[in-house]
């Protein structure tokens, strides 16, 4: 069995052979990312005493709590149960269910020494990275401690391993297409609640960690934690927050926004919603636990660069210094790519050595057998038991939601940016008139593309037909794509371009938003023309881009009325599967909680809107038109002929 790439599944890797096309979005979004980052190196800088740093880490402990939404309240019991075990050369494998949330069960493995006594003995915690069978990627981490007589423990994280939530039996594999297309949707659900899914990723690390502290051969005062890429992430939010774990070694994670930004952007349980706008960087959650003991390893050829890794390294290490314990924290830089070469094993080896059990380290790495997913299988079929994540999110959903009245929801947008009246005007898109002088009645047509992926996607055709079809009914049509990243689009089946979307987040702002805004400005570059009719001016959009285009008919009344293809038909729907498709170009953190689609529809005013086949979020038609064998030119006509009350 070979454990299947982490970055196929997780992030982008340029294509560093080629020159990046430009991007004038990710540079917009950069120099905000930089300038944030400025402020907070300022703030640091000022720190010249314990006393000042612990406030700092008291805040920041406040500020990345809030980021995530907070941690679950829930510490019922654990109903821990073995499920078998497997008896290795001089370490067992114990297989292990226990539940970090009622019905939420993990699949886990404890490696343990084979020869018993000894008296309690230190524990490692192993975090997974991305590959799809999760727990038995650092397998061989997890037994060469298990020789050195400690007690380690691995377990599959949220859609790894047993633990995939859009598995289909027929299928053999989950639709949703991997673990970090699994991590994304979830995220998204979170996201519409106010929350990150990493607060359950946290969860269950600290619920293992509950375990642990339970066992007769576990001292629960020295108790470690590792973990790379997805893991050391995971490694480093647990670390950060949980004061049990005295020593940490998060691989291939670790990195300064500073670089971070413009590369490969972490997935939704490696990246806090709003990170940079409140004021943090990675570096903020090492220096929240000093002086506690970190090795931050990261590896030459990684995406996650090593001079990325030195930024941190060399601020948290002055940031010690006001401890006196430059020496709790180390960088190594190990050779090779992704993943933790031997060399870094054995520096992970060594620095829980000499933090945990006080030793000379100096262990060596020892090829062991490589056991299977399936050997390693806790659950009956390998495909876990229990709750899915989607339910544990609906369950928050419910017991968080206090509706919202329409002011408020007003005063909200406003708050994100979207403010009333004219924009200013956005020159771009395509201009399609009729001949003559006009002025014309105008249409501003979102532009819509065939799909690439012949899924379960919302119909997307070419716009351009439609826009010709205005033009020979008379009006003059503007095809009008908002602002996007499309070079960070590594077009996923389902998820969309998260990428553009998350890294607007970490700065503080919506995508939506700020489209609406786009769309706004379209609004002014039509009435600004003398052969338009300015009094006169309508929108149409497709799918989730209808949803854009709502926000802005919200916004400004200039927009006489909107036709909205195929766009979802609510927003609560989405916690009601595993999987909803297009999320993060609608998303507006928080919202589900207070209001629906049906709140902005009534801001809007209801006569001002046309619908036709209202969709569910897998592009499947819930409320199909009652014309809707008619076709578009016969549902155009009924748009055009619509007469918004004022």
């Amino acid at each position: 069995m070979r454990i299947r790439a982490f970055t196929a599944l997780c992030l982008v890797v340029p294509a560093f052979s080629q020159a990046p096309e430009p991007d004038p979005l990710l540079d917009w979004l950069d120099a905000r990312a930089q300038r944030l980052l400025d402020v907070r190196e300022r703030e640091v800088a000022a720190i010249k005493t314990v006393e000042a740093a612990e406030r700092r880490k008291a805040a920041v402990r406040v500020r990345f709590l809030e980021s995530i939404g907070g941690l679950p309240d829930y510490h019922g019991p654990l109903n821990a149960r073995e499920t078998g075990r497997i008896e290795a050369d001089g370490y067992v494998i114990e297989k292990l269910l226990f539940d970090s949330l009622p019905g939420f069960t993990v699949t886990a493995n404890v490696y343990r020494p084979s020869a018993p006594g000894g008296g309690r003995r230190a524990a490692v915690l192993l975090q997974a990275g991305h590959t799809q069978e999760g727990k038995p990627e650092p397998q061989f981490t997890a037994a060469n401690l298990a020789l050195q007589g400690f007690v380690a423990m691995t377990f599959d994280p949220i859609g790894q391993g047993e633990r995939e939530q859009t598995y289909l039996p027929w299928l053999g594999r989950p639709v949703a297409g991997g673990s970090g297309n699994e991590h994304l949707t979830a995220g998204a659900q979170s996201l519409w609640i106010g929350q990150s899914v990493a607060r359950y990723f946290i969860w269950d690390a600290m619920r293992a960690i509950d375990y642990l502290v339970t066992r007769p051969d576990v001292d629960p005062q020295r108790i470690g934690a590792a973990g790379c890429s997805g893991g050391g992430a995971l490694t480093t939010w647990v670390a950060a927050l949980d004061s049990r774990i005295k020593a940490a070694a998060p691989a291939c994670y670790v990195n300064s926004y500073r670089l971070l930004f413009r590369g490969p952007h972490p997935d939704s349980e490696m990246s806090p919603p709003g990170f940079l706008a409140r004021g943090l960087d990675v570096a903020d959650l090492i220096e929240m636990t000093a002086p506690k003991p970190w090795l931050i390893l990261a590896t030459e050829e990684d995406f996650f660069t090593p001079p990325g890794a030195r930024l941190v390294f060399d601020e948290v290490r002055k940031w010690y210094s006001l401890f006196h314990a430059e020496d709790h924290v180390a960088l190594f830089v190990g050779p090779g790519g992704h993943g933790t070469p031997r060399e870094s094993r054995e520096q992970l080896y060594s620095w829980m050595d000499r933090w945990l059990r006080d030793g000379p380290g100096g262990a060596k790495d020892r090829a062991l057998r490589e056991y299977t997913a399936k050997e390693l299988f806790a659950s009956p079929d390998g495909h876990g038991v229990g709750r899915k994540i989607f339910e544990i999110i609906r369950d928050d959903y419910r017991r968080l939601r206090r509706p919202g009245t329409l002011t408020e929801l007003r005063a909200e947008l406003v708050r994100l940016g979207l403010t009333d009246g004219p924009a200013p005007v956005v020159p771009g898109g395509k201009i399609y008139r009729p001949e003559g002088p006009g002025p014309f009645p105008a249409v501003i047509l979102l532009e819509d593309k065939p799909a690439s992926v012949p899924l379960y996607v919302s119909r997307s055709r070419a716009t351009a037909p439609l826009a010709e079809a205005l033009v020979r009914r008379g009006y003059l049509v503007l095809e009008y794509a908002p602002r996007a990243s499309p070079a960070t689009n590594d077009g996923r089946p389902f998820i969309g371009n998260w990428q553009e979307n998350a890294r607007a987040d970490v700065v503080g702002l919506n995508l939506p938003i700020l489209r609406a805004r786009d769309i706004q400005g379209a609004v002014s570059q039509l009435a600004a023309r003398p052969d338009v009719d300015a009094g006169s001016i309508r929108g149409i959009a497709r799918g989730v881009k209808g949803m854009w285009l709502l926000l802005a008919a919200v916004a400004d009344p200039r927009l006489q009325s909107i036709w909205l293809d195929r766009t979802p038909a609510d927003i609560g729907s989405v916690l009601d599967r595993p999987l909803a498709q297009f999320q993060f170009d609608a998303l507006i953190p928080g919202f589900l909680l207070r209001w629906e689609l049906k709140d902005l529809e009534s801001l809007a005013g209801v006569t001002r809107i046309f619908r036709t086949d209202s969709a569910g979020w897998m592009g499947e038609v819930i409320q199909p038109s009652r014309y809707a064998t008619e076709g578009d030119e016969a549902w155009l006509s009924r748009f055009l002929a619509l007469n918004p009350q004022k």
